[in-house]
């Protein structure tokens, strides 16, 4: 059985901005440097998590440029394309598959809602048009449109550099139903989370990991929770997989995830600032102090 290209632990990369609320390079090189010790599988810089839509071309061209060159190879980068235009999508793809990447995500667009004729030929002219592996996500909050198992079905039976989905959702039977449906047509093809609390469920149902915003926060619990798995350690297992339950809880009560994700960092220390472009909004502090007791509630209360 071939190894899925994409599996493990794949981080959404949150993007740093400082006081002007400029890109914060000096941040973004901590950040991935930090995903590189913890033993991550790859990054996913230009994410939802990294605040996408409220980057300029040439900011997303710099943080996967400035990823590519603090990973120098120690883990995958796998950039997000997603634009509201297929012409646009294909521009940032080639640019991003002449820097070198390791793959390139792609959602729905994100403003008119396409029927699934539409999107069929939307991925397939990006399949067609680019030479990386090309992993389809699913985000049906952000885009209004759920991409259908069936459509999976027949982008993996046409297109071989279609080689994963992410799956941002908490519907686990439609999950389960496409972890079956796409590997009865590529074993190797992979299925990836983006709940960061459904690791343990998906890989159980014959998954292959996730690309989950926590892990900007805490790797080594979603580490563990794959090791643990893979190993059959189930009393680890189960301990790593309870503390990612605990830390979610950070998203009931943020206004956005990557305000959660930052002001996290910021509690623990990292250089990260707590800053988040408009209309987006920083968290005020008693929501800061709930974010610490969360943190503190499974131990963490510094960076590791």
């Amino acid at each position: 059985m071939a190894k899925p290209v994409f599996s493990g632990v794949i981080t959404p990369l949150i993007t740093p901005f400082n006081e002007k609320l400029e890109v914060d390079i000096d941040a973004l090189r901590w950040l991935v440097e930090y995903q590189v010790k913890h033993g991550v599988d790859g990054v996913f810089p230009n994410s939802t998590t990294g605040e996408f839509v409220h980057l300029k071309p040439r900011e997303a061209e710099l943080v996967t440029e400035t990823t590519l060159e603090v990973a120098k190879n120690r883990l995958k980068v796998l950039p997000g394309i997603t634009t509201n235009t297929l012409i646009h999508t294909l521009e940032l793809g080639r640019l991003f598959v002449d820097l070198g990447v390791d793959g390139v995500v792609v959602a729905p667009p994100y403003y008119f809602k396409h029927p699934t004729h539409r999107l069929k030929k939307y991925f397939s002219e990006i399949a067609s048009s680019l030479d990386t592996n090309i992993v389809v996500y699913n985000i049906p909050a952000t885009t209004g449109v759920n991409i259908p198992v069936e459509l999976y079905e027949k982008l993996v039976s046409e297109h071989s550099n279609i080689v994963a989905a992410k799956v941002t959702t908490s519907d686990f039977t439609y999950i389960r139903r496409l972890v079956k449906a796409t590997k009865s047509i590529r074993s190797e093809f992979s299925v990836l989370v983006g709940v960061d609390e459904l690791l343990l469920p998906v890989l159980m149902a014959g998954g292959d990991g996730g690309i989950m915003g926590l892990a900007n926060v805490a790797p080594w619990i979603h580490r563990r929770v794959v090791d643990s798995w893979a190993s059959r350690d189930w009393t680890n297992m189960y301990e790593y997989w309870l503390k990612l339950l605990h830390i979610s809880r950070i998203y009931d009560i943020a206004s956005s995830h990557s305000s959660a994700i930052k002001t996290a960092l910021k509690i623990l220390g990292a250089p990260i600032k707590p800053y988040v472009r408009p209309p987006l909004e920083p968290e005020p502090q008693g929501i800061e102090e709930e974010i610490r007791n969360i943190l503190v509630g499974i131990g963490i209360s510094k960076l590791e």
